[in-house]
């Protein structure tokens, strides 16, 4: 079975009519609060493999140490020193030793896997924020989620699937050593045995690790895939989150800016439909519309500098759209305003006899 012919309804959410995508609004407050897809599979498949791979490259050391500390132990232990402080520091000073680079390993692997599945670093309080209504266990919804369902059975089988891996794995690795470790004993080279039984076991580890971190890409793409699910719609979800967002000042802002770089792009409709355009010479022109039914006073249907503000004199003279050449009237509203603003008050009185000047040219 492919992983294209895994029925998403096994993932399904419980809640009926949600059949639109998740908006990317929603994605966006979802990972604020820590909710995003991935799979603990590749965490702990890296944090394995790395961590044996440490174990292996560090064992000659740590092998060492360890020859070590039993010598000034053993060596002491009829010594009245065993009871003084200088024995537990040792004691405390190798096992940092061991356990540090381990732990280090462990941590920077497990960081890195959660920054590579949520394609970035996730800083967020909210999973760890007290929840009260979680106090009371749901038994029957637990277990109905995690053994009677198509979820549940998905992740047993996985599970099994590992198990019977690591089986295959090691009787494969074991089986090709046995005569090796069979020689050793016959030789009674114990010391090479157990290093060669600690070199297999690693090996038996370290392969069991690639093999968890390839299965772990699918199950990756799985949770994926079961994120976007649980986070679909309802038609009237939608319609309430276009209202809120509506009042978002952020969401108002780039949807001003969609809207200005959409009539930025059609330059010449915007200028055709202009009552005037206001230059100077050859820096600046700014085409202005008026209609009382949308705004009391003009709006920026285009602007532009230099070889645009040509561009739109020519359109403008190619329409019949009175130019006007007023140098600081142009400079002030290129530089005061945005493409689909309303002109601000400060120049009511300059457009007005703007527009008076324009009644007189078509009288004329």
């Amino acid at each position: 079975m492919s992983f294209d012919d895994i029925d998403l309804q096994w993932f399904a959410a419980e809640d009926e009519g949600r059949t639109e995508e998740p908006s990317e609004y929603k994605l966006h407050k979802a990972r604020e609060e820590g909710r995003v897809a991935k799979s603990p599979e590749i965490a702990s498949a890296l944090v394995m493999l790395l961590g044996v791979v440490t174990l292996l490259v560090m064992a000659p050391v740590m092998w060492r140490w360890c020859r070590e500390i039993f010598v000034f132990y053993f060596s002491r232990i009829t010594s009245a020193q065993m009871t003084q402080g200088t024995f537990y520091s040792v004691f405390l000073n190798y096992l940092l030793k061991m356990i540090l680079p381990m732990s280090a390993i462990g941590i920077i692997a497990a960081v890195a896997a959660n920054i590579i599945q949520n394609k970035g670093f996730i800083f967020s309080t909210k999973p760890i924020q007290p929840n009260f209504s979680k106090i009371v266990p749901k038994f029957g919804q637990y277990l109905k989620k995690t053994l009677f369902s198509m979820e549940g059975a998905f992740n047993v089988g996985k599970s099994l699937v590992k198990v019977v891996i690591v089986i295959i794995v090691a009787y494969i690795i074991i089986r090709s050593n046995i005569p090796v470790i069979l020689n050793f004993i016959k030789t009674s080279s114990i010391p090479l045995a157990v290093s060669h039984i600690a070199w297999t076991a690693g090996k038996i580890l370290v392969t069991g690790a690639i093999i968890f971190l390839l299965i772990s890409i699918p199950d990756y793409l799985m949770q994926r895939r079961q994120f976007i699910e649980s986070m679909k719609m309802t038609k009237q979800e939608q319609k309430q989150e276009y209202k809120e967002m509506e009042g978002d000042p952020e969401v108002k802002s780039h949807l001003e800016a969609a809207q200005r770089q959409l009539l930025s792009q059609n330059i010449p409709r915007a200028v055709a439909e202009s009552d005037v355009v206001i230059t100077n010479p050859t820096h600046f022109a700014v085409a202005l519309k008026y209609d009382s039914a949308v705004a009391d006073a003009p709006k920026v249907m285009a602007k532009g500098e230099d070889n645009l503000a040509q561009r739109i004199k020519a359109i403008a003279r190619e329409n019949e759209i009175p130019v006007i050449e007023n140098r600081p009237l142009a400079r002030g509203l290129y530089t005061d305003t945005r493409i689909g603003d309303i002109i601000p008050t400060a120049y009511f009185s300059a457009i007005a006899a703007v527009y008076a000047q324009i009644q007189n040219l078509k009288k004329a």
